[in-house]
């Protein structure tokens, strides 16, 4: 077992405390910057840094990054979820370290959806029925792993089927 425990915080963003959602940050009590291309082989980062490293994740509408020494996750619903997530990367780390031998390591990102790409596949109505303000910002929110088809209510199902099948290249959501 490479990581043991950590340390977490729960946060309000400081730019808008008004926000509902919440972030999370964990201090791991181990370093496991040697595992990070393997979990990202496994998971499918969305972008890898090296130095120092880091590996990015867009699950579940959730931005995680993993670092070394620390894990933070964006737009939490509360302490529980954060609870859930960190009890899950742990298990995910700690398999991919004892599972390292028959996994190729990975220190690349994975490619991402194309804003316009995205945006052509959606209705233009920017009807805010979505919660947005715009057909443009919902696009980039599905780009950023935010959000998904379903959370677009006038998308008709060819309309969705279209979109759900570029996105599929990118597998997003975990």
């Amino acid at each position: 077992m490479l990581l043991t425990g950590y340390q977490k915080r729960i946060l309000r963003a400081e730019c808008n405390p008004s926000f509902e959602s919440v972030h999370c940050k964990a201090t791991l009590d181990e370093d496991i910057g040697c595992v990070l291309p393997y979990l990202n082989a496994v998971l499918g980062g969305t972008q890898y840094l090296n130095d120092p490293p880091e590996v990015m994740f867009h699950v579940h509408g959730r931005i995680i990054k993993v670092g070394a020494r620390e894990i933070a996750i964006n737009a939490l619903k509360d302490e529980a979820e954060a609870d859930k997530i960190l009890a899950w990367l742990q298990r995910e780390i700690n398999d991919a370290w004892d599972k390292r031998a028959t996994i190729t390591p990975c220190t690349s990102g994975r490619q991402r959806p194309v804003l316009m790409e995205v945006l052509k596949r959606l209705p233009w109505t920017n009807c805010r029925q979505c919660g947005l303000a715009t057909c443009m910002v919902f696009a980039a929110r599905v780009v950023e792993g935010a959000v998904g088809p379903e959370a677009c209510p006038v998308l008709d199902p060819e309309q969705r089927r279209h979109l759900e099948g570029y996105l599929a290249g990118f597998a997003l959501d975990e």
